[in-house]
């Protein structure tokens, strides 16, 4: 059995938290006004990313089943939340945190982490399933989120302008019909996974630049901490399990299984948040606080969940 090594996790953490702290430098230093970052990152530099990877990653009919299922499940958590949540909390703040728990760092973070775990099978299967998460966040999580500051009909109209959906979509016109993406196109679309990286950190550091200790709220926090570091944990490996019990299942499928729950609170949490204007700056916080525990829990987690699981 695999022990993971918290020493691991050090060199993304350490990157990631240099990206936050540049952008509170921004935002102290400079007076950059994060929302203009937020919807440049929605609208132009989360869609080419994920053109790219799609069309990079081959698609096939096994492949997007495991899409589908990280967007089902993704979507059905948040709306379970979000039915919970809402007599219990503000409409923002109930919001926030039913995206939240659809979702997690399972990009920025959580993929440094998959290369070391998984060999190449592994990644791709783990990519595919990030697909779908992402999927989630920019449709149902979206619409969600825009439901806490506006109408239905509102926030339908701003999923509708989304462009990710259509990059989706266009990924799988170019894969189905076999065409080719001229190569220096895909070198240049080559610089926008980083990009993407960059400035979604560095939005929660530009977030935390504007938080005074008053606005630290500890029962959002909890909640959030909870849905995460709790109820994401135990429904990966519940999975894992299950899936046992039923079909033969792969180690590479299991361990990308696993590691989608153990990974700490997305970041776009405070680039949706940013750019609907729904409580960012607790987003941030939240954000903050899963990302500095993960190199002490993941490996707590994984090693534990492996046991149970028999890998």
């Amino acid at each position: 059995m695999t022990v993971l090594d918290p020493a691991t996790l050090m060199g993304p953490l350490w990157t990631l938290l240099a990206y936050i702290a540049l952008g509170w430098l921004a935002a102290r230093r400079l007076a950059i006004d994060p929302r203009p970052i937020a919807t440049l990152l929605i609208y132009l530099v989360a869609p080419l990313t994920f053109f790219r990877g799609l069309v990079q990653g081959g698609p096939t009919p096994d492949y997007l089943l495991l899409t589908l299922a990280a967007f089902l499940v993704s979507s059905l958590l948040a709306l379970g939340v979000h039915r919970l949540t809402r007599h219990r909390f503000p409409p923002q703040e109930s919001a926030l945190l039913a995206f939240s728990a659809g979702t997690g760092n399972t990009g920025y973070f959580g993929l440094p982490v998959a290369m070391v775990l998984l060999p190449p099978e592994g990644v791709t299967l783990y990519l595919f399933c990030v697909l779908g998460i992402t999927l989630y966040e920019f449709t149902v999580g979206f619409y969600l989120s825009a439901r806490g500051q506006f109408s239905v009909a509102d926030s339908l109209t701003k999923i509708v302008r989304l462009p990710l959906v259509y990059a989706f979509l266009a990924a799988l016109v170019v894969s189905g019909l076999n065409l080719t993406v001229p190569e220096a196109a895909m070198q240049g679309l080559a610089v926008f996974p980083a990009t993407y990286t960059l400035l979604g950190m560095m939005i929660i550091g530009m977030t935390l630049g504007r938080v005074s200790l008053r606005e630290i709220d500890g029962r959002f926090m909890a909640a959030c901490v909870a849905v995460r570091s709790v109820m994401w944990p135990l429904l990966a490996l519940g999975s894992v399990l299950a899936l046992q019990s039923l079909v033969p299942l792969s180690r590479e499928m299991a361990m990308a299984l696993l590691l989608l729950g153990v990974v700490p609170m997305a970041a776009n949490v405070v680039v949706v948040a940013m750019e609907l204007g729904i409580a960012p700056a607790k987003g941030a916080l939240a954000v903050l606080a899963t990302t500095l525990a993960a190199p002490l829990l993941i490996p707590l987690y994984l090693t534990l969940m492996m046991r149970l699981a028999g890998l």
